[in-house]
């Protein structure tokens, strides 16, 4: 739903065209941007009350390339182009040439929107490589002595950490 009713909008726009206010004027009464106020204006000067109608639509790419050759020909503004082909903002035929520029023509066709359909994976077991012994046991060998340096660590530390507490408990005798 638009944040701003049809009725609104068209007051808006006859309280310009009778020329008693400008576009400023009536977008701080409104509480809108002027921009704004002049898309109302140019959209209901060029297609009347329907151009407020909101239609949303996906547009193919040969529509989206005569817009923009209408546009380049013309030397209409982005503005002035959205208003004679009735969408709703400019800034869509702004993201048109941008793609069209850098990315080419496949850019211009229009995007699937809806959800990919679920599949259910299915878990394939893969069958277990079989690993030599040699490798198993080199690894096992490696695992062994890293916990032995490992414990033997852990046994300075605890010794080192017991004397400490020793030469604590003397110095508090004296």
């Amino acid at each position: 739903m638009s944040k701003y009713t049809l009725e609104v909008k068209l007051q808006a726009v006859k309280r310009y065209i009778t020329g008693n206010e400008s576009y400023q004027t009536i977008a701080e009464s409104i509480g809108v941007a002027k921009s704004q106020v002049i898309t109302w204006v140019k959209l209901f000067e060029v297609q009347g009350e329907k151009g407020f109608k909101k239609c949303y639509t996906s547009y193919s790419s040969e529509f989206k390339l005569d817009v923009l050759n209408f546009m380049n020909e013309t030397g209409t503004s982005f503005l002035e182009t959205a208003s004679t082909f009735n969408i709703s903002s400019p800034s869509i035929i702004y993201r048109w040439d941008q793609l069209l520029k850098t990315k080419g023509m496949d850019a211009l066709e229009p995007k699937k929107k809806e959800r990919p359909s679920m599949k259910k994976e299915t878990k394939k077991v893969e069958p277990e490589k079989s690993i030599p012994a040699e490798d198993t046991m080199e690894a096992l060998q490696a695992k062994i002595k890293h916990l032995e340096m490992e414990n033997a660590y852990l046994k300075k530390l605890n010794a080192l950490v017991q004397m400490q507490e020793k030469l604590q408990t003397k110095s508090k005798r004296k």
